[in-house]
């Protein structure tokens, strides 16, 4: 299994999803990011992080509330936002990001 830090230094755009289970937006969230999948096929890596069970790494990259989107490009953050977004806005922000 490879690690967060090889993950995101790959050339295909990998977008971050830091969410917790008792969180509703994040909940609202999992049906576009399925779609965002189905959209943009192998173009982006989805990562999904639950923050309960990772806060070393939450806390590492500033994550102060959920659902926080971070997309990263060959290890480097090019796109960021905190909050749901439909999927139209999220494939929107991705392609503008890379």
């Amino acid at each position: 299994m490879s690690s967060f830090s090889e993950i995101i230094k790959s050339d295909t755009p990998t977008l971050v999803d830091f969410y917790a289970t008792w969180c509703g937006p994040c909940k609202a969230m999992s049906p576009v990011l399925d779609q965002l999948k189905s959209k943009m096929g192998d173009s982006v890596r989805v990562l999904k992080i639950d923050v309960d069970k990772n806060p070393a790494i939450a806390t590492k990259l500033n994550v102060r509330g959920v659902p926080t989107f971070v997309l990263y490009k060959s290890g480097n953050v090019v796109w960021r936002q905190s909050g749901g977004m439909d999927i139209n806005t999220l494939i929107s922000k991705i392609k503008s990001s890379i």
